[in-house]
């Protein structure tokens, strides 16, 4: 009798457990149901935002077409005006905005090469004319035995000052002014000229041009000159 006693108070608990067990599924599961359509939302974004390259942290900025993006660019006097809207007609891929962006970038590279002499960097980013002046002044550097350790230390400023199109020709005319610490060193390292402590401002006017029937998108260095 004891035995049969502890078997049914054993299938009671066993039942009362059972009953608990569905009350608690019943409450907890649907709202683990709820809480992970969220989740699956976010992860969802997440994927769709690395698929994509967009970074979800910022609001998206409304995209534009390059005739609304011209009109756009600021203190844009009305014949470089003329000039964007001509190129932008001849190459629609063409974004003023995104031009000067990669003006400033290439004002950066050439400075950088030509003070450390990278003759080959800075055949691909001018044209032959430009390339040959830097190469000259390069080979004169070295025949001195003198070298330059320049500084940029920041782009102040950079605005579009001309703009043309002559078919197949864009050529783009930007005006650069800069702070750059600029020192020149002899042949055993010794400071013969300028500070690095010392930045002075300079104003530089390149001319960058681009053959828009051409497959290259890349814009090269056609003409410099000093403000």
């Amino acid at each position: 009798m004891k035995a049969e006693h502890v078997t049914v108070e054993i299938v009671i608990l066993a039942m009362i457990a059972a009953f608990l067990g569905l009350r608690l599924y019943s409450v907890l599961g649907r709202r683990a149901e709820h809480e992970e359509e969220p989740n699956q939302a976010r992860v969802e974004s997440k994927a769709g935002a690395a698929r994509t390259g967009i970074a979800r942290a910022v609001p998206e900025v409304p995209q534009t077409k390059p005739a609304q993006r011209v009109q756009a660019v600021p203190a844009t006097p009305p014949s470089v005006e003329r000039g964007l809207r001509e190129i932008g007609t001849a190459d629609r891929r063409f974004d003023a905005f995104a031009f000067v962006e990669g003006a400033r970038s290439a004002y950066r590279m050439v400075l950088e090469a030509f003070w450390r002499g990278d003759k080959d960097e800075l055949r691909q980013l001018s044209d032959g004319d430009v390339y040959e002046s830097f190469a000259s002044a390069i080979d004169a550097r070295t025949a001195a035995g003198e070298s330059l350790d320049n500084r940029l230390v920041r782009i102040e400023d950079s605005s579009i000052v001309e703009a043309e199109y002559r078919a197949p020709f864009a050529r783009i005319t930007v005006r650069f002014r800069s702070d750059i610490a600029a020192v020149t060193r002899d042949a055993e390292g010794n400071v013969i000229a300028g500070s690095l402590h010392d930045a002075i401002e300079a104003i530089d006017i390149w001319t960058f041009m681009r053959d828009v029937q051409s497959a290259d998108p890349d814009w090269i260095l056609e003409a410099t000159d000093e403000g």
